[in-house]
């Protein structure tokens, strides 16, 4: 057997059809990340693209752990 060597075995996932899945967003289906502070962002995002290089308008806002876009106030 061989053991995964990523330290963050324990990372929140979405569970689907009874499976656990990566969280994922709800608007383009890209693959999310968690951050410390309990939000999800876009993986791989650089200037409003995703990581497969897409420019989608949620790239850079932080996500909700069922994936939905969570709005940003700004002050």
């Amino acid at each position: 057997m061989i053991h995964p060597t990523d330290n963050q075995t324990h990372r929140l996932r979405a569970v689907r059809n009874g499976r656990a899945a990566p969280v994922t967003c709800a608007s383009c289906g890209c693959r999310l990340e968690g951050v410390e502070d309990g939000t999800w962002l876009h993986f791989g995002r650089l200037g409003g693209r995703d990581a497969r290089g897409c420019r989608i308008d949620c790239a850079e806002l932080p996500h909700d752990v069922y994936g939905g876009p969570v709005a940003v106030l700004t002050v």
